[in-house]
Parts: structure tokens; sequence; C-alpha cells
């Protein structure tokens, strides 16, 4: 199994910033990503990085929000810049074994407890 285990969520105001983290153990993994839902909404991707360091991302947070990985590939990080109330969920952490694939929750296998991101104006 893997496991993942997302962190650095919180409050903040519109504009402001935040860094989140997720830890992977167990199992080794292709993909991981970065996912969102609001209340009464579906699960949305929006950020994916494989083990090879290529990233996909959604135009809703292209040039505010950067993916990122360490070097051993058991953490990755999310740079939110310039955040807006729309931005407002629980965010998750979600990982495949396989492949990057299109980002929709029904595609990766793992996810964490998430960490919720809440943006006041």
């Amino acid at each position: 199994q893997v496991h993942l285990v997302e962190s650095g969520g919180g409050s903040v105001q519109s504009g402001g910033s935040l860094r989140l983290s997720c830890k992977a153990s167990g199992y080794s993994v292709y993909c991981m990503g970065w996912f969102r839902q609001a209340p009464a909404k579906e699960r949305e991707g929006f950020v994916c990085i494989d083990i090879n360091g290529e990233t996909r991302y959604a135009d809703s947070v292209k040039g505010r929000f950067t993916i990122s990985q360490d070097n051993a590939w058991n953490t990755i990080y999310l740079q939110l810049n310039r955040l807006k109330p729309e931005d407002t969920a629980m965010y998750y952490c979600e990982a495949d074994r396989i492949r990057c694939g299109n980002m929709a929750h029904y595609n990766y296998d793992y996810w964490g407890q998430g960490t919720q991101i809440t943006v006041s104006s």
C-alpha cells in the first residue's frame, strides 16, 4: 500500500501564500498530484508530477501554484501564491503507481486525509 500524509494548510487572506507538503511511504509511486474539493463540489485534480519531474497544470492554477519534489521522491510540495477565495477547499495529495493519467480522481489509486485551505477576502 501507499500512505500519503498532507500538511501545511490553514487560513490566509486573499493574495497570500501557503506551502503544502505530502509525504509518501510504502510502495513506490510513479505519479503524484494535488487535488482539491470544495463543499458540495466534486474533487478535481489541478497539478501532477511524475518520478522524472515532468509536470502538468490546470489552467485555473497555472502561474500561481508550483509543484515540486524532493530528491528522494518521497515528498512533494505545492507552493500556492496569489490565493483567491475560490481556492478555498480541502486539498488532497494523490498518487498512482503506474502512470500520470488524466487528472481525475478515479485515475489515482491512493490519497491522503487532506489539509484544509481557507482564503478570506
